[in-house]
C-alpha cells in the first residue's frame, strides 16, 4: 500500500498539473493601453486618485487607515501598531509601549510593509494598471474575448508577479489569474466582486473568492477631508 505522504505526493502533483497553467503571450502597445484605460475609467480611477483616506480589514485580522494624502499607513495586527511612511520608509516607526529591541522593531515594519502591500492589492489593483514598472498586453481569451496581463516588474513586496484580467462588457474587473511568486500553480483564478461606490467616489471591490474560498474584506470605506 502507498504511504500518506506519498499519496499527498500524488494528490499535489495531480492538482499541478490539472491547474498549472502557462503564463498567455499578449500584444503590447496602444490597444492593451487603451483597454487598460477603459478599466480604469470603469473603476473611476480619477476620484480614486483624489481620494484622501481609505480604510478596511483584511481576513478580520489585519486592520488599516490609509492616509493617501500624507502618504502613511496605520496597520494594527494582534497586539501590534506600527505606522508605515509609504514615501520615506526608514522614517515608519512601531507605535507600541513595550519596550522590545531595535531588530524586533525593524521586522515588524518589514512584516507591516509586506501585509499592506498584498492586502491593499486586492483592494486597489485595478488602479495600479499605469505604476512604474507595469507593462501591459492585450491577450486573446478562449472564448475571443480581450483580457489584460499585467506584468509588475518592480514594486511591492514581490516584483514579477503577474495578472491576467477579465472584464465585464463595460470593462468593470470580473476576476484575474495569477502567476504570483507565493503560488506555486500558476493561473489560479480569483473573482472580482462587491462593487462599491465609497463616499470619495471611487469604486473599489470588496468580495474575492479563490478556488471557492472568500477571501473576507470587511469595514471598507474610501473617503475625503
Amino acid at each position: 500500500m502507498l504511504s500518506i505522504f506519498a499519496l499527498i505526493i500524488i494528490a499535489i502533483a495531480t492538482l499541478y498539473f490539472s491547474l498549472n497553467e502557462k503564463l498567455p503571450e499578449g500584444i503590447s502597445g496602444a490597444e492593451a493601453d487603451s483597454f487598460a484605460l477603459n478599466i480604469q475609467q470603469a473603476v473611476k480611477h480619477d476620484l480614486y486618485q483624489d481620494t484622501d483616506y481609505i480604510k478596511w480589514s483584511f481576513r478580520n485580522k489585519n486592520h488599516y487607515f490609509w492616509n493617501k494624502r500624507q502618504g502613511s499607513v496605520d496597520v494594527q495586527w494582534d497586539t501590534h501598531k506600527v505606522q508605515l511612511n509609504l514615501d520615506k520608509p526608514h522614517k515608519s516607526f512601531v507605535k507600541e509601549n513595550e519596550n522590545i529591541s531595535e531588530e524586533e522593531k525593524q521586522k515588524l515594519i518589514e512584516t507591516a510593509f509586506s501585509n499592506f502591500n498584498n492586502d491593499s492589492f486586492w483592494i486597489v489593483a485595478p488602479h495600479k494598471l499605469f505604476d512604474k514598472g507595469v507593462t501591459r498586453e492585450l491577450v486573446t481569451l478562449d472564448d475571443n474575448s480581450k483580457g489584460l496581463l499585467v506584468k509588475y516588474s518592480s514594486g511591492g513586496t514581490t516584483p514579477g508577479d503577474t495578472y491576467l484580467w477579465k472584464v465585464d462588457e463595460n470593462y468593470l474587473p470580473t476576476s484575474y489569474k495569477m502567476w504570483v511568486s507565493i503560488i506555486p500553480i500558476g493561473g489560479i483564478e480569483a473573482t472580482w466582486a462587491g462593487w462599491v461606490t465609497t463616499k470619495s467616489g471611487a469604486y473599489l471591490s470588496q468580495e474575492h473568492k479563490l478556488l471557492g474560498f472568500g477571501i473576507p474584506i470587511s469595514n471598507l470605506k474610501a473617503w475625503n477631508e
